[in-house]
């Protein structure tokens, strides 16, 4: 009896199914963000951060006008002295005008206290211009013992914890006329800054026409002119005395190598060549201190 063998048959090869989606999108997940959820998270987080970071910003400097002074300005075309038994400074002046002062109390009320005490007193009546920057600024308010200078204000105004004070010095010296205490371009003597007793009354008016940036952060700006603009242009345009290139030079050797004579020296650089001194001062007594105009018809 014979066997046969039956053989099954090959199994076909699988049929291979075309993808229908040739480029699949890969399955989102926590990682995966889009354009739109990126500019839309963005967007969120800085209205979210905008409103802290503004109300975290301090208030600007209050510039309201608390006080008003006035200084009169006289040129004394011969001489010029001072004694406690000659009431006549100058024998023949020429007025130049009033500059009315508008000063920011509530900014800084000591440095404004302790000017409107100089003036009040007539401590600075008298005394003269003694620097004039052409095109910036000119010092007065000087202390010292020679004609012109401020008397030592001992005990007429406090200590001014101000000048160590960050916010007190956030005003710029931004524009022509403006008010301030001269801390940086102060050109009082050494030995009169050592007494324990000194007090900075020494003050800038700002001439223009630009600013004066030198001056930013350094010096104390408390006031500016509401008056008089022309009167401080007229100071501006008196010439100086302004030595020459080698002079200078040699001067800032002198410096360099430690001679006293210099700085005695550079003291007389940006002198008025015409005595301008403050002929008068005092307060104006104002019920409601405002800049704003009149109103026109």
């Amino acid at each position: 009896m014979g066997y046969s063998v039956i053989t099954p048959p090959p199994t076909p090869p699988p049929l291979l199914h075309p993808n229908p989606n040739p480029n699949p999108k890969p399955k989102p997940n926590a990682l995966s963000l889009t354009r739109r959820s990126l500019l839309l998270s963005s967007t969120s987080l800085s209205l979210t951060t905008l409103p802290s970071s503004a109300a975290a910003s301090p208030p600007p400097p209050d510039t309201t006008i608390t006080d008003r002074v006035f200084m009169d300005f006289s040129l004394c075309p011969t001489y010029f002295r001072w004694s406690s038994e000659q009431p006549v400074l100058c024998p023949d002046p020429v007025p130049l005008g009033r500059v009315v002062l508008g000063l920011y109390g509530h900014h800084v009320p000591i440095t404004v206290a302790n000017f409107k005490a100089m003036v009040t007193s007539a401590a600075y009546k008298g005394t003269t211009v003694h620097k004039l920057f052409p095109g910036q600024f000119f010092l007065a308010g000087h202390q010292g013992d020679k004609p012109g200078d401020v008397r030592r204000p001992i005990g007429l105004v406090a200590p001014n914890t101000e000048t160590v004070d960050s916010r007190a010095f956030e005003l710029t010296h931004s524009r022509p006329g403006l008010l301030s205490l001269s801390l940086s371009e102060n050109d009082d003597d050494d030995e009169i800054k050592l007494d324990p007793d000194y007090r900075n009354v020494e003050f800038s008016i700002t001439t223009g026409p630009g600013p004066c940036p030198q001056l930013d952060y350094k010096n104390i700006v408390f006031g500016s002119v509401l008056e008089g603009l022309d009167v401080v242009t007229a100071i501006a345009a008196i010439p100086t005395y302004r030595p020459s290139e080698r002079i200078q030079q040699f001067n800032d050797f002198a410096t360099f190598i430690g001679d006293d004579r210099a700085m005695q020296a550079r003291a007389l650089w940006n002198k008025p060549l015409k005595t301008v001194y403050i002929s008068d001062c005092g307060e104006l007594k104002v019920a409601k201190p405002s800049l704003s105009p009149p109103s026109l018809p």
